[in-house]
């Protein structure tokens, strides 16, 4: 049986908006991330952060999801970073070198503040 999934946009601000999921990111439910995410992308808010606290399990779909998020955030201009990465999750990241290109952060607020931070030495 699987988690029950739920998507909330939980801050936009400017250039920033945080993403954050509950349950199962997988098959079923990438592509609805992505679409979120890449309408949020094109309001004007290419500097995501994806929230995974309550995320219960992620495949290579979510993977790809993320990837593919990633990529299109860098084309408008923006950026992924990830918040609260689940150990499974971590190792999948690392294993495939995705750790290098997606910043993660022990919080929503944490990568929140980090990309503040970026944005007033830059």
């Amino acid at each position: 049986m699987t988690d029950a999934f739920h998507l909330d946009v939980t801050h936009t601000h400017g250039t920033r908006a945080v993403i954050a999921l509950t349950g199962e990111f997988d098959i079923a439910t990438a592509p609805l991330v992505r679409a979120r995410a890449l309408e949020l992308i094109a309001g004007g808010h290419p500097d995501l952060i994806t929230d995974l606290t309550c995320v219960t399990f992620c495949d290579s779909s979510g993977l790809g999801a993320l990837v593919g998020i990633w990529r299109c955030a860098k084309d408008a201009g923006g950026s992924l970073a990830l918040a609260a990465v689940p150990d499974r999750l971590g190792r999948l990241l690392s294993t495939t070198g995705m750790d290098s290109l997606l910043p993660a952060h022990p919080s929503a607020d944490a990568a929140l503040s980090a990309h503040q931070d970026d944005r007033t030495t830059a």
